[in-house]
C-alpha cells in the first residue's frame, strides 16, 4: 500500500488521540499534565489550536529539496559531489505521481506559500545535496521573488561534501560559513527564535543527530516563556519503536550501530553515543507543557508520532513536491 495514501488519510481520530485538551505523562514525574488546544492532520494540511494564539495564521514548511544544480565553480568538488548529484535528479510527485524534479519542486511550493499568504516558510534541512554555490544562489535568488519571510536551518546535506576530512561538527562549521550563511540573514545558524502571533517558533540544528549546550539554552528559555512554543529541526526526534537512524536521541544511537558512515563517507557516530546535552534536550522537549508540537524532514517519508502528547510531524521530501502547510488558530 502506497504510504502517502495512509497518511493522507491520517486524522486525530484515526490516530486515537483526543481532538482536544490531550493528556500527557511528565517524562520527569508520574503525574498527568493537562495540555491546552488541540491538533489535526488531513494529508499534508495540519491545524494546532490554542488560547494563546492571538491572530490566526498558516506557515508552509519544507525539507529534503536536495537541489543538485552545480556549475564551474563546483568543478574542484566533483569527487566529493558525484554520488549526490545523481541521487534526486527525477522524481515523482508526492500528490500526483506526475514526473517532477527538485527545482521545480522547490518553486512550486514557494509559490504556493505565497499564494496561501504564510506568515512564514520554514526551510527544515536537506535543501541541498551538498554546499554548491549554484544551488545557494538559485534558492535566495527564487527567495527574493516571492518575498516571505522564512526561517532555514541545515540538513546533513547541506553542508556535507562526501569523503572531506574532518568530523561533523567541523565541517559543518566550514560550510555553513563559505557557502550557506547567506540564507540565515542576521539570525544564529545553530538556534533561532521567531515569535508570530503570541507562538514562539524555535529552528534548531541538529543536523550532526547532536545538541549543543548553546542550543540547549535557547530552548529551555523560549520554554520559560510561558507561551506557546513549536520546535523545527531537520532529524526527528526518537519515538518508541523507529529505527536508530530515524531520530535524535535515541537510545542506541551509537557507532556500532551507524550503518550508513562507509556509503556517506563521513566519520561514524559517537562510540560512546548521545551526549549528556543531547539527552537533557530530549528530555526538555518532552517535558514542556507549553510545546504544541514539532515538525521535522530528514526520513523523506510522512510520518507522525505523538510523544508524550506532541506530535511530532514529518513532511514528505520536497524533491516530490512534497510540504506541509501548517494553520494555527486561536483556541480563545
Amino acid at each position: 500500500m502506497d504510504r502517502r495514501k495512509v497518511i493522507g488519510n491520517l486524522t486525530l481520530a484515526s490516530l486515537g488521540i483526543a481532538a482536544t485538551g490531550f493528556a500527557r505523562g511528565n517524562m520527569c514525574t508520574s503525574s498527568v499534565l493537562q495540555r491546552e488546544g488541540s491538533f489535526s492532520l488531513n494529508g499534508h494540511i495540519l491545524r494546532f489550536t490554542h488560547p494563546g494564539i492571538s491572530k490566526n495564521f498558516s506557515i508552509t514548511m519544507l525539507a529534503d529539496t536536495h537541489l543538485f544544480k552545480d556549475d564551474e565553480r563546483g568543478l574542484p568538488f566533483t569527487g566529493f559531489s558525484g554520488r549526490m548529484a545523481k541521487a534526486y535528479n527525477s522524481t515523482k510527485h508526492f500528490i500526483s505521481g506526475e514526473s517532477t524534479n527538485p527545482e521545480k519542486a522547490f518553486v512550486e511550493t514557494i509559490q504556493i506559500a505565497q499564494q496561501n499568504n504564510s506568515a512564514m516558510l520554514a526551510m527544515i534541512g536537506d535543501i541541498f545535496s551538498f554546499p554548491s554555490e549554484a544551488a545557494v544562489d538559485f534558492v535566495r535568488d527564487e527567495l527574493k521573488k516571492i518575498g516571505l519571510d522564512y526561517m532555514y536551518t541545515a540538513g546533513n546535506h547541506d553542508w556535507h561534501y562526501e569523503g572531506m576530512e574532518g568530523t561533523s561538527d567541523a565541517l559543518r562549521d566550514t560550510w555553513i560559513k563559505k557557502r550557506l550563511i547567506s540564507l540565515y540573514g542576521n539570525q544564529n545558524p545553530y538556534a533561532q527564535r521567531r515569535e508570530i502571533n503570541g507562538v514562539i517558533f524555535i529552528t534548531i540544528d541538529n543536523s550532526t543527530y547532536e545538541i549543543n549546550a548553546e542550543q540547549l539554552s535557547l530552548l529551555e528559555s523560549c520554554l520559560h516563556e510561558n507561551k506557546p512554543c513549536f520546535l523545527l529541526l531537520h532529524i526527528p526526534l526518537y519515538a518508541p519503536g523507529r529505527p536508530v537512524s530515524f531520530g535524535c536521541g535515541h537510545p542506541q544511537w551509537n557507532a556500532a550501530n551507524d550503518k550508513n558512515f562507509q556509503l556517506e563517507r563521513r566519520m561514524p557516530w559517537r562510540t560512546a553515543g548521545h551526549t549528556s546535552t543531547t539527552m537533557a534536550f530530549y528530555n526538555a522537549v518532552f517535558s514542556a507543557p507549553n510545546l504544541m508540537g514539532i515538525l521535522a524532514g530528514h526520513i523523506h517519508q510522512p510520518s507522525v508520532d505523538v510523544i508524550n502528547g506532541i506530535p511530532q510531524v514529518v513532511a514528505a521530501a520536497n524533491a516530490n513536491g512534497g510540504y506541509l502547510q501548517v494553520n494555527f488558530v486561536s483556541g480563545k
